[in-house]
């Protein structure tokens, strides 16, 4: 379970509030964290296996505004380490000695179709989709308290009555983290907020990727959005940003999907 830190310096600005994005490296993670920085935040990027795509957004932060930004590097099965989870908040806390927001947005995607479903799959989809959003949302909940902070959620439109066809467990796990904003938002009141985004088609997979889309199938989900376009993570990015900022706003969900959820059946 490997974690590191990167270009933790001395603090010049000790006011700002601190947004920690889990997975952040690169695509809506990293949208999230330039939104955040242009607005104020100091940031915390965590990667895992895009170390270096974390410490060129993070140096090119730190050029605009020196000491702001920061990047930890850990697997998120550190939630299956007591020891290790403890070591892995003590480092995120030790970057800016505070914390005002959580986002969840790490996530593992993949199909796993009927027949060939195994416990590999369970364990890695739910890891990333719901366990270990619950266990760090219940390790940072005693800084994120002191600060009257907020926990968010890159959810999913397939989470909810719509599921995607031949994606079981993923959407299972979605639909756990989503059942999991509204229950924390209960529980954590009324210290800290919990609200969730779900995206629609917002970012395509990447072309060399397992999941990447022909042209043929680029077209037939473009027709079927409403707003007839890809989003974009810039998008995600500003929906986070409002609820980083909606103080009387809990237990939310709001979709950003282009309109495309009012027309899905579920499916492909």
């Amino acid at each position: 379970m490997t974690q590191k830190t990167k270009n933790i310096q001395p603090l010049v600005r000790t006011n700002d509030p601190v947004m920690l994005v889990t997975g952040s490296a690169k695509r809506i993670g990293a949208a999230i964290i330039r939104a955040a920085h242009e607005q104020g935040y100091r940031v915390i990027i965590h990667c895992y296996h895009s170390e270096h795509e974390a410490n060129t957004l993070a140096n090119e932060l730190n050029e605009t505004w020196a000491n702001s930004a920061v990047v930890i590097l850990a697997d998120l099965a550190v939630v299956n380490d007591t020891k290790a989870l403890a070591q892995f908040v003590q480092t995120i806390m030790q970057a800016f000695g505070q914390l005002d927001v959580l986002v969840h947005n790490a996530s593992r995607f993949y199909p796993s179709p009927l027949g060939s479903i195994d416990q590999s799959q369970w364990d890695e989809l739910f890891l990333t989709n719901a366990k270990a959003p619950l266990l760090l949302s219940q390790a940072f909940y005693p800084y994120l308290k002191t600060q009257q902070g907020c926990i968010i959620s890159l959810l999913d439109i397939h989470a909810h009555d719509k599921p995607f066809g031949n994606y079981a467990v993923y959407n299972m796990a979605k639909a756990a983290h989503r059942m999991m904003v509204q229950s924390l938002a209960l529980d954590m009141a009324p210290d800290v907020r919990v609200n969730g985004v779900a995206p629609g088609v917002n970012i395509l997979p990447e072309a060399d990727s397992d999941q990447a889309l022909d042209s043929e199938q680029q077209k037939s989900i473009i027709d079927s959005i409403p707003m007839q376009r890809i989003g974009k993570p810039d998008e995600i990015a500003h929906s986070v940003l409002y609820l980083a900022q909606a103080s009387y706003v809990t237990g939310e969900i709001i979709t950003v999907d282009g309109g495309r959820s009012l027309t899905l059946a579920g499916g492909s």
